[in-house]
């Protein structure tokens, strides 16, 4: 069959159902060569399915489509020719080397990997992965892992790139360079197909595809989106110390759809034909100015979907204040981890205080995960101390351990046991016994809306919902100090904002929130943020000071994904030796 040089996918009414569930129900559109496409939607929307269908994995039982002229049916080995592939979980051979696994994967495409080194040189090159060929790829940071993947989906030159999710649990440095190969490629005239849980990057795609319960919501570009909400976003200005309890006012008004804490502000969206009047009551009742802003392709897209999810945690509300005998909940001095010559935390001091919300960011490899293991005493520092709830972790682990609650950066929960198996076994870990452990459970049950899942086990479930069980199993014991490690990394925005519901929901119930994420606009919410590059403390400060410090004449109000990249480049410039 001849290559259809007028679009590189055609769906054509394309139906999928697995039991009672329809990810997909006729879903229509083309996309385009030359184009970088963006595949958006809530958690199961049918992003990850119609990929699969796309790549000849998954078979529709009704509709059609093609792929660059091919029948993604009828020409399935074709379809595997003309095509590469990066699934959410490349399947990466960690205990093989970088080269390795391009040998490996290009014999998988029939490619004799002698005949083709010219390639991989020049692949290694496009994804700067030149120097760490000889590198184990589960030594790899996030991003690197990224790029090698990558890597392999271009090995047989395929003229349509399809990508699901590349950018989950890659810092923004890392992003950054994501997009600068995805931009060659579609420069060269290649389709690329980008699905995304970050709403910053569908922004930047030429076009976006926006699926919803299966269906196609919006098809065009991210500009005509974002237009339908002409004079209908707001900022609340200089809120700082009550914008949690403002935010919660904010989208408790019939008037308001949505809205996000943005450093010492509050953002909100009106709903379609509704007036500011109330807004403007806000304002003046609190003594904040109200000021018009751009609206985002965030706001559309939650728009869109009817709205966010409502200001009031249902959880905090059953929450008593917390009570510590300090004002600082957590503390570290000169926390150091080595790992052999390898040096994952170095010197790392700071103080947390009670009820504060405190950021952990920096790029994949820069040790937040380590200083976070170390101040659940998961793992013993090689130098220096840490506190938390004012228990000293090296001589009282256990003690702080039943005082914090902690949610792993990969998933946690047991895959043997079932979801109500999960909640029994944490509640049980925490000593909660009798009628305490049944309304404990109960009340999580509920919160998270998982009655329908019990008898479930954990991998089956959608993304949002491990997630929402996961963070249950950590809140169980109502920990007065709780620690993120990427809580909503691969979730959607309207997940996200139900997370951070009940995170600010706790924190004014005095809970300390340790968080690490790479979603920047997560940032946003949190009272103070430390930096951390190369296992080293590189900035502490509140997030509109970080982007203060990032302002210059080309960007004169600089996002919290400037100021990440400004620390990063400037702690590159300090470190560079002198000529």
């Amino acid at each position: 069959m001849t290559r259809d040089s007028e679009a590189a996918v055609v769906i054509d009414g394309v139906k999928k159902r697995f039991g009672d569930v329809h990810a997909l129900r006729g879903l229509n559109a083309r996309i385009e060569y030359g184009r970088l496409t963006g595949l958006v939607g809530p958690d199961g929307a049918g992003k990850t399915t119609l990929m699969r269908i796309l790549t000849g994995l998954l078979v529709p039982e009704a509709g059609r489509a093609t792929l660059a002229g091919f029948d993604v049916v009828r020409d399935n080995d074709a379809i595997h020719v003309v095509s590469g592939y990066m699934p959410q979980r490349f399947g990466l051979y960690e205990d093989l080397s970088v080269m390795e696994n391009m040998r490996l994967y290009a014999q998988l495409r029939g490619m004799v990997a002698a005949r083709h080194e010219g390639l991989f040189s020049e692949l290694l090159e496009f994804t700067r992965l030149a120097p760490f060929t000889g590198r184990l790829a589960g030594k790899l940071s996030g991003g690197m892992k990224q790029k090698l993947g990558l890597a392999c989906a271009l090995m047989a030159r395929p003229a349509v790139l399809l990508l699901d999710e590349p950018g989950v649990g890659v810092d923004p440095v890392s992003r950054q360079e994501l997009w600068r190969m995805v931009q060659a490629l579609t420069d060269e005239g290649m389709a690329v197909v980008w699905s995304t849980a970050y709403l910053d990057e569908a922004e930047r795609c030429d076009s976006v595809l926006l699926l919803n319960e299966g269906q196609l919501a919006f098809d065009g570009p991210p500009g005509d989106l974002t237009g339908r909400l002409e004079r209908r976003s707001f900022r609340l200005e200089d809120v700082g110390q009550q914008r949690r309890a403002v935010l919660a006012q904010a989208l408790d008004l019939p008037s308001v759809g949505d809205g996000v804490i943005q450093g010492a502000g509050v953002r909100m969206v009106l709903r379609p034909d509704t007036g500011d009047e109330e807004i403007r009551a806000l304002a003046e009742r609190i003594g904040a100015r109200l000021a018009p802003v751009p609206a985002r392709f965030e706001d559309a897209f939650i728009d869109l979907l009817g709205g966010g999810p409502g200001g009031t945690s249902a959880l905090a509300e059953r929450l008593t204040p917390v009570k510590l005998e300090s004002d600082i909940a957590v503390s570290c001095r000169d926390l150091t981890r080595r790992f052999g010559d390898f040096t994952a935390t170095d010197n790392v001091s700071f103080e947390v205080g009670k009820g504060e919300i405190f950021g952990l960011l920096g790029p994949n490899g820069a040790g937040k995960s380590t200083t976070f293991k170390m101040l659940c005493g998961l793992l013993k520092p090689t130098h220096g101390e840490a506190k938390v709830a004012g228990i000293d972790l090296r001589r009282a682990t256990g003690a702080a351990k039943a005082r914090l609650g902690y949610m792993a950066q990969k998933f946690s929960l047991y895959g043997l046991l079932s979801v109500r198996q999960n909640l029994e076994f944490s509640a049980g870990v925490y000593g909660l016994e009798g009628s305490t452990r049944r309304e404990r459970i109960d009340e999580m049950i509920d919160t998270f809306d998982l009655s329908a899942w019990l008898s479930s086990a954990p991998d089956s479930l959608p993304l949002g919902h491990r997630q929402r069980l996961a963070l249950a199993c950590a809140l169980m014991h109502r920990p007065p100090v709780l620690f993120l490690d990427e809580p909503t990394s691969g979730v959607d925005p309207i997940t996200r904002r139900e997370f951070w519901t009940h995170i600010n929901g706790l924190a004014r119930k005095g809970v300390t929130v340790m968080v690490t994420t790479h979603f920047m606009d997560e940032a946003e919410y949190c009272d103070r943020v430390a930096m951390l590059y190369g296992g080293r403390l590189i900035a502490l400060d509140t997030p509109d000071a970080l982007k203060r410090g990032a302002a210059d004449d080309e960007r004169p109000d600089p996002t919290m994904e400037d100021a990440f990249i400004h620390l990063v480049a400037t702690a590159d410039l300090v470190d560079e030796p002198s000529a």
